[in-house]
């Protein structure tokens, strides 16, 4: 597994802010952690959507500052701005053999950041639950 073509498959998804690319990134058994939410979000179907969620709100802002490449994973930290509050954080993303994401853990600070993410995220979630007739 090449953990630098795995995060130029990202980064390319990334700069396209086009998530349908996110699907052919995702592993059938991954797992999404968010501070956002309490428990871990398993499942493509469930990745993708919060990866699609948090493409609308941490939006055309989001800037990879540095990142930390391993044999199977990176650490790439980030920059934003959600409701008018700058929002630092990390992406930390590990991949299986055949390059897919199977692990994708966020953190984001500070706490008054986290708070406006969570808001929003909540927000474009259900408006996503509803744009799907769910």
């Amino acid at each position: 597994m090449d953990s630098h073509a795995a995060l130029a498959r990202w980064h390319a998804v990334v700069e396209s802010r086009d998530a349908a690319g996110l699907e052919g990134l995702v592993a059938e058994d991954a797992v999404f952690r968010s501070p956002a939410v309490h428990t871990p979000q398993e499942g493509r179907d469930t990745v993708v959507g919060y990866l699609t969620a948090a493409f609308v709100v941490l939006g055309p802002d989001l800037t990879y500052e540095r990142e930390w490449v391993g044999e199977d994973s990176a650490v790439l930290q980030f920059r934003t701005v959600v409701g008018g509050l700058d929002v630092s954080g990390v992406d930390i993303i590990t991949w299986d053999e055949a390059g897919q994401i199977v692990d994708f853990t966020v953190m984001i600070r500070p706490a008054k950041a986290l708070n406006a993410v969570i808001e929003h995220m909540g927000a474009e979630l259900l408006r996503m639950l509803e744009a799907a007739g769910g």
